[in-house]
């Protein structure tokens, strides 16, 4: 009788020893269980409605006009480049992703799209221009940058968030715009101007 009573006593600790395994096994599934591609862009549902709710103008709007003065003192206005695709870029030094965007933009958008209807434009958000100047000059960036000090025209197109990117079409309407920057923005941006300079 004593062997039989260990017996079960051994098979009732194999069996609730299993079943924890098992119930481990289910827990770390859900944990990793592959979430969305866009997840690495935009983690968590509400941060993607906080970025929605601060994106004042979105693909099909009209593109606010405005005047940038830029860092070599002369001045652009967005509706005398109708004609063109424009791609307006909101960045700062202070910001990462932004910093990637820029290192980007030469090979990756100018040369890329060289003697093509394009008008590359990065406005720098909230900076005052001899630090966005040094800047520029220390990565040996030749392309024109223009001063967004007090944000006056970043506030025509968003509340909150940066980089943010936005292609305008020949006829002055949004065709894309993107918040963040990664390899598959980059491609998007990309297409997005190809697109828009077929049209």
């Amino acid at each position: 009788m004593a062997i039989k009573r260990n017996y079960k006593k051994r098979g009732s600790t194999l069996g609730l020893l299993l079943m924890l395994i098992a119930l481990i096994a289910v827990v770390v599934a859900i944990i990793l269980w592959p979430v969305d591609a866009n997840a690495s862009r935009v983690e968590y549902p509400s941060q993607q409605d906080d970025i929605e709710a601060t994106t004042l103008i979105k693909a099909g709007d009209v593109a606010p006009n405005f005047t940038v003065e830029m860092l070599d003192r002369s001045k652009i206005t967005l509706s005398e480049l109708r004609g063109k695709v424009v791609l307006i870029s909101f960045w700062a030094t202070w910001c990462p992703p932004c910093r990637q965007e820029l290192s980007h933009m030469q090979e990756g958008v100018i040369d890329r799209f060289q003697g093509e209807d394009l008008v590359v434009l990065p406005i720098s958000r909230g900076e005052e221009p001899g630090k966005v100047k040094s800047f520029i000059k220390d990565r040996g960036y030749k392309f024109p940058v223009g001063l967004d000090v007090d944000q006056s025209i970043y506030r025509k197109y968003a509340s909150n968030y940066i980089p943010r990117s936005v292609v305008v079409g020949r006829d002055g309407v949004v065709e894309y715009v993107a918040v963040g920057y990664d390899d598959t923005i980059a491609k998007e941006i990309e297409a997005a101007i190809t697109a828009a300079l077929k049209k």
